[in-house]
């Protein structure tokens, strides 16, 4: 009898000792809460201040810290046009990001532009080169982005549903192209970072067990999908029930990698603002500080409930309306930001906590 207790005990331990093990290197992780803050470095060079929820000046950046924010999203393009996003830039302000204590997650479009959906524009500087050239140039250019940036975080392209560096990487018309250019950037990425985590980023939740069963042969760590209600659905069960069948069916970590919600129908510029009619809306979420909150609390909450949910990023953090109230090239996002029309931080910051 006291042979099988102790036979039992000793089994109790072990299985305890096991599952423990297995819950820690399930959750080795940390759960990523990010925002987008790309237009940061234009929007300070243009003397705004930003408040915090106490009406005091206080860096962005470290409002969100405070917030319970741990990572910072940047946008990078190749060669600019404006004056925003470009490779010092970016190299300067994620530093900046790491001395405040975040990880840098770096979105590159490989454009000199915005890169979504509709738009996939090369770089000018790989105009006119073979396939082969392009391939070596844009190796040499993701090698340069790692070892001189270091991201925590690299994600390959933005909102890559058809493709990227069009018309090479098109990935209607040119799929094997495209597939070998992913290939090579997250050979180049491992091969000078090992620890820099690679992300695949799918606009949306349509297309995007077709858009991922593509990428089986490509080595990367996470899925992100962007979410807006307004081009996406307003049906959250289903971009949960998407997310658990993506993370099981790839075995990969899940982001919601941009989502945004809006405080107001209202203005503070006279550029033409993205979302501005109650059609627009979620129906569950007036457009109020409140509604805000409550929205991008329910986006957590979804990813946290989603089994190989890992975090989440919140698009258009900073884009305030920075050019004056009477301004046409101002913000389109300053009723989505995280600070109000007075630049004073939002309740819908306590999310990150």
């Amino acid at each position: 009898m006291k042979i099988g207790v102790k036979l039992l005990s000793l089994l109790s331990i072990l299985i305890t000792f096991s599952c423990s093990k297995e819950e820690a290197s399930n959750n080795n992780q940390e759960f990523i809460k990010a925002a987008d803050m790309s237009m940061l470095p234009l929007i300070e060079s243009e003397g705004s201040t930003y408040y915090n929820a106490n009406n005091i000046a206080e860096d962005a950046l470290r409002t969100l810290k405070n917030a319970g924010c741990n990572t910072i999203r940047i946008r990078l393009w190749h060669t600019p046009t404006v004056n925003q996003s470009g490779f010092n830039e970016v190299k300067t302000f994620a530093q900046r990001v790491k001395n405040n204590g975040m990880k840098v997650w770096l979105t590159v479009h490989y454009s000199d532009t915005w890169a979504d959906p509709g738009n996939q524009e090369k770089p000018n500087a790989w105009s006119g080169l073979t396939f082969n050239q392009l391939k070596a140039q844009f190796e040499n250019y993701t090698a340069t982005i790692v070892n001189e940036i270091q991201p925590d975080i690299f994600q390959i392209g933005n909102e890559i549903n058809s493709g990227f560096i069009f018309p090479e990487g098109n990935l209607a018309t040119n799929e094997s192209q495209f597939l070998s250019l992913l290939t090579s950037a997250s050979s180049v990425i491992r091969a000078n970072n090992p620890t820099t985590k690679i992300m695949l980023h799918f606009a949306g939740i349509d297309g995007s067990t077709w858009f991922f069963s593509k990428m089986s042969a490509i080595d990367y760590d996470y899925i992100g999908l962007s979410y807006y209600p307004m081009w996406h659905g307003t049906d959250i069960n289903l971009l949960q029930q998407t997310m658990t069948t993506l993370g099981q069916t790839h075995n990969k970590k899940l982001l919601v990698a941009e989502t945004s919600y809006p405080f107001t129908l209202g203005w503070n510029d006279w550029t033409n603002n993205i979302i501005g009619l109650t059609n627009q809306l979620h129906p569950s979420y007036p457009a109020s500080p409140e509604g805000q909150k409550a929205f991008f609390q329910q986006i957590k909450n979804t990813v946290k409930n989603t089994p190989n949910g890992l975090g989440f990023c919140y698009w258009g953090t900073e884009w305030i309306a920075f050019r004056g109230t009477e301004s046409t090239n101002g913000s389109s996002y300053e009723n989505q930001a995280l600070w109000d029309f007075n630049h004073q931080a939002l309740p819908a910051l306590s999310v990150f906590n």
